[in-house]
């Protein structure tokens, strides 16, 4: 019951409104400045001159925040900008919280389109209008007021007129009246002669003569003046306020207009911005952690299994060889230079290291295991995309050269001779890079997965210093005269690096089977000349599988061999090793990483 006696109650208030709208509209309808406002042309004056200023006022406001959308849609774009992936951040795309992101920038660059449009459409439509218009009034204002003043100016002349014959009319009855009352004074006086009284008669008649003309006047011009007055303030006035109210009503209705045009414009990029918006939360929704962990171990993932235990190593059941050899590793590792030490600060590189084995890293040997075939795989598919290309390319021109030799006129069959030429040599080129790339894949696919990952043997190191390269050592266990060599490091990198060229699948030292055969040849003399010390071992390394040397400056090993650790890998992927040979001598040269599992000194 209350809420019928609620709903009829506001549906009573609607229809009193509405009626009280009505009448209002009804009652303007009916009223007019120029009947009602008869009388207020000034204060009429002022309220269109405000209204003008209003319709500035709010041209202004526009172009303020017109300025303001250009500036926002440009912090937009820049922002969008400063934050789009770098180069170097590509290879993070392919993860959907990035993906996101680069999705979420380019909404937010639409966004900025819009607030661009937005801008646009209020200068060019709105603001535009808006400063027309006023310009339009501010002339019809002043033509207005210009024509009222006219008016207002004749009537003002009239009223004059009107009070200049009122005051002549008086003057002249006075006049008239004092003559009238002079001559009968001299009628009256008998003293005075017959032409005297005569001549009191014509003044008299005179006066009267002059106060009637002056009455007709004054007559005539207030004529004039009702009637001028009539027609100013009954038609004239009232067509110029009416004029001015008018002006007024365009002014307040252009004020809507635009109001809602302002409205409507941004109305119009409204459903485009929520596109935006609902882009914006799909690309957040399309974030998938556990794709994203899967990724990540796609990425990264060695094939490596953890390290084995270590085993324990009992002294007394060992070889007495064997413990002095440990002891002669331990002992010679504690005499390590600053030079061939390397610390956190200060880790020295090996010259020329990257070029040389550059041109030999096209298989991917450096990485580890899974890391390598994905990359094998990612360049023979690489490499099957260009030979389809450049087949394509082939028997395009191909079919361009038959077409020449059948119709000559289309063209000369030899100028596409020689780039079917050059796109044969290409496609061959391309197949055998395919080729070895599977080959290399092939080998790839059947090295064993290793026991343990050369980031883990280095996480087992003590805290003791790691060791590249060492200058001072001595060759007395190794060399019957017990010469000692120069300590000169370059010397030792030029000669057991694998930049020298004393090698092919290791370097040769004095005492080695190698070494004999240089000294038989160049002599005793110059053998000693490019003799080089022995650089003392900074701990041993055991290989997981087999390695064959493909490389100059590298040395080959079976799987299970341990062999010494001269120098550590320093971010290349290889390792300088060296092992005993039969000729009481040393093979030295480099191994992947990867292919070995290495304990080092403290």
């Amino acid at each position: 019951m209350l809420a019928l006696l609620a709903g009829g109650s506001s549906r009573t208030s609607s229809s009193n409104k509405l009626a009280e709208s009505e009448n209002a509209a009804q009652n303007s309808n009916n009223m007019s400045w120029g009947n009602e406002l008869w009388d207020q042309n000034e204060n009429l004056a002022i309220h269109t001159n405000r209204g003008i200023d209003a319709l500035d006022k709010y041209a202004n406001f526009l172009r303020d925040r017109v300025a303001i959308e250009t500036e926002y849609a440009g912090k937009l774009r820049r922002l969008v900008k400063n934050y789009q992936p770098k180069k170097k951040e590509e290879e993070d795309n392919e993860f959907t919280s990035m993906q996101a992101f680069r999705n979420l920038l380019k909404e937010v660059g639409d966004l900025a389109g819009q607030r661009e449009v937005v801008s646009e459409s209020l200068q060019l439509q709105i603001i535009a209008g808006v400063t027309l218009l006023s310009k339009t009034l501010r002339e019809e204002r002043k033509k207005c007021l210009s024509d009222g003043a006219s008016l207002q100016q004749n009537l003002t002349t009239q009223l004059s007129s009107l009070d200049r014959a009122k005051r002549n009319y008086e003057k002249a009855y006075r006049d008239s009246e004092k003559a009238v009352d002079s001559y009968k004074r001299a009628d009256m006086d008998l003293n005075l002669s017959r032409a005297e009284v005569e001549r009191y008669k014509n003044v008299m008649t005179s006066k009267i003569q002059q106060s009637d003309d002056a009455k007709n006047e004054y007559a005539n011009q207030l004529q004039k003046t009702n009637n001028l007055q009539q027609q100013h303030y009954s038609m004239l006035l009232p067509a110029v306020l009416n004029r001015l109210q008018e002006l007024d009503e365009k002014r307040t209705r252009g004020f809507r207009e635009f109001i809602v045009g302002a409205a409507d414009v941004e109305s119009s990029v409204a459903p485009i911005i929520a596109r935006c918006m609902e882009g914006i939360v799909k690309a957040g929704e399309s974030i998938n952690e556990k794709e994203d962990t899967f990724k990540v171990i796609e990425r990264y993932q060695s094939g490596f299994t953890p390290p084995r235990d270590i085993p324990f190593e009992d002294l007394s059941k060992c070889d007495p060889d064997s413990v002095q050899d440990s002891h002669y590793s331990n002992s010679t590792s504690n005499h390590l230079t600053m030079r061939g030490t390397m610390s956190a600060n200060k880790l020295k590189k090996r010259v020329g290291i990257f070029n040389i084995f550059g041109s030999n890293k096209e298989d991917f040997s450096d990485l580890p295991p899974n890391q390598r075939r994905k990359k094998l795989q990612a360049k023979i598919a690489e490499l099957q995309q260009k030979i389809a290309q450049e087949t394509n390319a082939r028997d395009g021109l191909m079919k361009m050269k038959i077409v020449y030799e059948a119709n000559s006129s289309l063209g000369n069959p030899m100028t596409v001779e020689g780039q079917l030429n050059e796109s044969e040599h290409k496609l061959e080129k391309l197949k055998v890079d395919l080729k070895k790339y599977q080959g290399f894949l092939e080998k790839a696919s059947q090295v064993p997965v290793a026991t343990s990952s050369p980031q883990a043997n280095r996480n087992q190191l003590q805290n003791g210093h790691r060791t590249s390269r060492h200058s001072n050592g001595s060759a007395d266990d190794h060399h019957d005269d017990g010469d000692d060599q120069p300590d000169d490091a370059g010397s030792l990198s030029s000669s057991a690096s694998p930049e020298s060229g004393l090698g092919t699948s290791h370097t040769s030292l004095p005492g080695s089977g190698q070494g004999s055969a240089n000294e038989n040849a160049i002599g005793e003399d110059t053998y000693y000349e490019t003799e080089v010390e022995t650089l003392n071992p900074l701990g041993t390394c055991k290989a997981l599988y087999p390695f064959e040397a493909s490389s100059e400056g590298s040395i080959p090993m079976n799987e299970g061999e341990e062999l010494q650790v001269i120098e550590i890998d320093q971010g290349d992927g290889w390792t300088r090793v060296r092992r005993a040979n039969n000729s009481n001598g040393w093979d030295e040269g480099f191994v992947p990483t990867s292919y070995i599992e290495c304990t080092l000194y403290a």
